[in-house]
């Protein structure tokens, strides 16, 4: 046992040094070895940064590469390995070491010694199980460590979240060649939960923070519960830290159970925040928001904003409720008083929204909700029924009730910059509008993005986003322009300012569409550890139909550069439009976080 812990120790210290970036190994390694041990043993003796000055030194070099090497057979099951350790050169003396590895020992059946009382029989059987080392396995040290970190975690699944495991027999046999692993494990007590004890200054409600525990009284003890109770504080939002761990065992109650104690940090509760925008597409903006966190104890956020845009002007308020009524699942109350000014339409409304959330694993999610707008429109539109076809001007006093549902399912590895995986969302909003026009309709649409690596590393990914949608019902002069679909911009089609890609009225203004259609390739290279670029290609149509019109495709190019930090890179993209109209920029620039898609 003696043996194997040494060699274990000594084969994790020389290769925690095997990234040095030296030029040159510390020796040469000759002996009749597969390339994949020789590489091990190359990483593991370690380079230098020049060549030894003399012979003393070059032996100095090979006795710590054999020493390096020696420790690195051990641990991969070869204990009955040669290696000589040599000095070649007289002027240029260079260290050279010569290894037989000899033959590999291999596993015997592991053992399971039980330190006090043993776990319930089928508890212990189970663990044996996930020990997961296969009799005849080569006897590496790493997966015997491994398998004993496996054995406690079986162990702490199910129940006994006191289970510790003490110092390991390991018999290295130099007859039968083979290694036997015996593990002395304590399982401790089986633990059964008692609800939870929030430990925090704040204003949250315990009472609240009970109700989210995934678990009742009498539960038996599983890590991934009170991983659950953390996850579910932590996506709040509202707090700077968030501990969860089962209480010490001195705090078990008389019924036998034991808490788990919630800590709490709240953020600063009242934030005042200010900012500027501007874009060469939607013009500048002016925001002040407010926003007052855990205002009625239960983590809520309630915000209020004030905006003065180009484009889209509003004051308002928003109260999000997480977890409302039910875990993972957001209730979100929204009133605002909205002034939109667009190159199609002008609005002023009053805006009332309420929208649940329901979470689906950690990424996706489905929503419902209804909306109710009522406010003035002034429209630019065209009536295609008139020959010649004509302008018109409407300016009508509508109210519109909205119930829409959405769903977005996200099957890719990072939000902000996927390199592989795909995203789909889709919606659906059934729509009556009141007021000088009466009208019923839905409007649907859907989205999809794909990422593929092209090597390995993922240095290289190719990226598509299609994007499709329809209203289905109305016509184009009774669908409030806001409801039509329009396309252009960041987000939409580079390269072409807000709403450009639509086709204009006789008085230079984007006609909106029943239809749309939109797709994007982007490949992206990381050039360097921060450093990376995109080129591009999107397209997008309006159509005047319910069905999606390919007959007027507009077309975009451009190019980018990503700046990645930890939470995502920060981009800027130059987009070209491909079928530039008068009035159309030469090229219009984009400056964001995240990737485009």
């Amino acid at each position: 046992m003696s043996t194997f812990l040494r060699a274990t120790s000594l084969a994790l210290i020389v290769m925690s040094a095997a990234g040095s970036t030296a030029a040159d190994p510390r020796a040469v390694v000759r002996g009749d070895l597969d390339d994949g041990l020789r590489d091990q043993i190359i990483r593991a003796i370690g380079e230098v940064d020049e060549p030894a000055g003399n012979r003393f030194e070059a032996r100095r070099r090979a006795r710590a590469a054999a020493e390096a090497a020696e420790a690195l057979l051990r641990s991969e099951g070869y204990y009955q390995s040669t290696i000589r350790d040599e000095v070649e050169g007289e002027t240029s003396p260079s260290a050279v070491i010569v290894v037989e590895p000899g033959p590999r020992f291999e596993l015997t059946p592991p053992g399971v010694d039980w330190v006090g009382a043993p776990p319930e029989p089928e508890v212990a059987a189970r663990a044996a199980g996930d020990i997961a080392l296969t009799p005849g396995d080569p006897g590496r040290a790493a997966d015997v460590i491994a398998a004993e970190g496996r054995l406690v975690a079986s162990l702490s699944r199910q129940g006994y979240a006191d289970a510790t495991a003490q110092p390991r027999r390991v018999v290295v046999d130099h007859a039968a060649l083979t290694v036997a692993p015996t593990y002395r494990i304590d399982a401790g007590d089986l633990v059964t939960l008692n609800g939870v004890r929030v430990e925090t200054r704040g204003p949250t409600n315990p009472a609240w923070v009970q109700r989210l525990a995934p678990w009742r009284d009498g539960r038996r003890y599983d890590p991934d519960l009170v991983g659950e109770l953390e996850r579910r504080l932590t996506e709040t939002g509202v707090y700077d830290g968030v501990g969860v761990a089962l209480a010490p065992a001195d705090q078990t109650t008389a019924d036998g159970d034991r808490p788990v104690v919630v800590t709490l940090t709240d953020s600063p509760r009242r934030v005042l925040e200010a900012g500027v925008t501007y874009s060469t597409a939607e013009g500048s903006g002016v925001d002040a928001l407010w926003t007052w966190r855990n205002r009625f104890g239960r983590a809520d956020t309630l915000r209020f904003q004030a905006r003065l845009a180009t484009i889209d002007s509003r004051i308002g308020a928003e109260l999000s409720l997480p977890h409302w009524r039910a875990p993972g699942r957001t209730l979100r109350l929204e009133s605002a008083v909205v002034a939109e000014d667009t190159d199609a339409y002008r609005r002023q409304a009053l805006v009332l929204n309420a929208d649940v959330t329901q979470r689906l694993g950690r990424t996706s999610w489905f929503s419902y909700g209804v909306g109710l707008d009522a406010g003035r429109y002034e429209e630019s539109r065209f009536d295609a029924s008139t020959n010649p076809p004509q302008l018109l001007r409407l300016d009508r006093d509508l109210a519109i009730l909205t119930t829409r549902a959405s769903a977005y399912i996200d099957r890719s590895n990072d939000p902000l910059d996927p390199t592989q995986g795909w995203r789909v969302s889709v919606s659906a909003q059934p729509t009556a509008v009141a007021g000088e026009d009466t009208v019923l309709f839905v409007r649907t649409e859907a989205t999809g993005t794909f990422y593929q690596p092209v090597d390995e590393q993922g240095r290289t990914v190719v990226a598509g986003r299609a994007r499709f949608g329809s209203v289905i019902g109305g016509s184009e002069l009774t669908v409030p322009s806001d409801r039509l679909f329009y396309s252009g911009g960041g987000g939409s089609v580079r390269g072409y300012a807000y709403q450009g890609v639509n086709p204009r009225l006789p008085d230079d203004t984007p006609r909106g569409g029943l239809s749309l259609v939109e797709a994007s390739v982007e490949v992206r290279r990381d050039f360097a550890r921060n450093l990376g670029g995109v080129v591009f290609v999107e397209a997008g149509s309006v159509g005047f139909d319910e069905t999606p019109s390919f007959d007027d495709v507009r077309y975009a190019a451009g190019v980018g550069v990503r700046y990645n930090l930890p939470f995502g890179p920060i981009r800027a993209d130059v987009a070209f439009p491909l079928d530039k109209r008068d009035g159309d920029a030469d090229f219009q620039l984009y400056i964001s976080i995240g990737q485009a898609f």
